[in-house]
C-alpha cells in the first residue's frame, strides 16, 4: 500500500493517463480523488463516470454531449462528460465494463482531443486528464479479446495497483478505528445516537475476518453495529451480526470437484491440476513477482512458493 501511495505522489503532478486496478471496495475512487487533489488541476472539475452504468445507446452522448434534436428525447443541447471536465479530470470508473465499440469512440477521442457531439458535424476541443479504474485485469480482458490493447496501452501510462485488505493485514486494526471515528462523526446529529466503542473482542473478531468487500465492507459492516447496538460499546455478538455472510462459489460446480468417487478417481493428479491452475493464476496476476504471489496464495515466504512451482512444473 506504500507502493502504491508513493507511485501516486510521483504520477499525480504529471498529466499522463492512470489506470487503477484493484477489487471493489479497495478505494480506486478514493485514489482517484486524492491524486486529482495533489496535481495542477486541483481547482479544475473532477468528473467522475462510471462505464458500467450507462446504457450502451447512451454511451456516446453521455460521453460527448448531442445537440437539440440529435435523438428521440434530445430537447436541447447537452454536453457531455467530457467537455464537462475541459481542462480537469475525467475519472472513468470501472472501464473494462465499457462495450467494445464504445472503446473505439473513446480511443478516438484520446487520441484526437476532441470530441464531436451527437447529431453535430464539428468537433469540439477538450483538453482532460484521464484517471480510469477497474476491478478487473485489464491484461486478461485484452487477452480475452474483451477489450481492446490500444486503447489499453492508451490507458495504462502509469499502473497503480491497490491491495485487497487480505494482504494488508498490519492496517486492519488501523482501519478499523479510522471508519469507527468516521461513522461516530457522520452519526452525531442524528436523533438519540451515542457514540460507539469496539469492545477487545468484537475488535479481535474484526480484524480476523477476510473482508472479501474490502475497505467497503468494513465500513458498512461498522455502520450496522452502530445502529443495532443501543449502548456505547459493539460487543463480540453485534459485530458478529453486523457481519453479512461471504458469497460463495458453489464447490459442487467446480468438474475437478464433482468427479464421482465411487467410480473412481486419480486424487494425485486432480490435485496436480488444481494446483497448477492457481500457481498459473498467480503468477500471471502478479507479472512473477513470487513474493506477492506467494502471499495471494497463503504461503509463509517466497520459497516454500518456489517449490511448489517446481513439484507441478509452472514455469516462474
Amino acid at each position: 500500500m506504500q507502493r502504491a501511495i508513493a507511485r501516486a505522489r510521483r504520477a499525480a503532478p504529471r498529466s499522463i493517463p492512470i489506470l487503477i486496478e484493484g477489487e471493489s471496495g479497495t478505494g480506486k475512487e478514493l485514489l482517484a480523488r486524492a491524486i486529482h487533489q495533489a496535481s495542477p488541476r486541483r481547482g479544475r472539475p473532477f468528473v467522475t463516470v462510471n462505464c458500467g452504468a450507462i446504457a450502451p445507446d447512451l454511451i456516446e452522448s453521455e460521453l460527448f454531449g448531442h445537440e437539440k434534436g440529435a435523438f428521440t428525447g434530445a430537447a436541447g443541447q447537452r454536453k457531455g462528460y467530457f467537455e464537462s471536465a475541459h481542462t480537469g479530470t475525467l475519472f472513468l470508473d470501472e472501464i473494462g465494463e465499457l462495450p467494445k465499440p464504445a472503446q473505439v469512440k473513446l480511443l478516438r477521442a484520446l487520441q484526437e482531443g476532441e470530441v464531436t457531439r451527437v447529431g453535430a458535424t464539428t468537433p469540439t476541443p477538450v483538453e482532460v486528464r484521464i484517471l480510469a479504474a477497474t476491478n478487473r485485469t485489464l491484461v486478461e480482458e485484452v487477452a480475452a479479446d474483451r477489450f481492446r490493447e490500444d486503447l489499453f496501452y492508451r490507458l495504462a501510462v502509469a499502473v497503480i495497483q491497490l491491495p485487497p485488505l487480505r494482504e494488508r493485514e498490519g492496517d486492519v486494526g488501523l482501519l478499523l478505528d479510522r471508519l469507527m471515528d468516521q461513522v461516530n462523526r457522520e452519526s452525531e446529529s442524528e436523533p438519540g445516537y451515542s457514540q460507539k466503542i469496539l469492545s477487545v473482542t468484537a475488535r479481535k473478531l474484526l480484524i480476523e475476518h477476510p473482508w472479501p468487500g474490502n475497505v467497503r465492507e468494513m465500513l458498512n459492516t461498522l455502520r450496522r453495529a452502530a445502529v443495532w447496538t443501543p449502548g456505547p460499546t459493539i460487543d463480540l455478538e453485534d459485530a458478529r451480526e453486523a457481519l453479512l455472510p461471504s458469497p460463495m462459489r458453489d464447490l459442487a460446480s467446480d468438474p475437478h470437484l464433482a468427479q464421482d468417487v465411487a467410480q473412481g478417481i486419480d486424487l494425485n493428479a486432480t490435485i496436480d491440476r488444481i494446483a497448477r491452475h492457481y500457481l498459473e493464476q498467480a503468477m500471471r496476476l502478479t507479472g512473477g513477482n513470487k513474493t506477492r504471489a506467494a502471499r495471494l496464495l497463503g504461503f509463509g515466504n517466497p520459497t516454500t512458493l518456489t517449490n511448489w512451482l517446481k513439484k507441478h512444473g509452472v514455469e516462474a
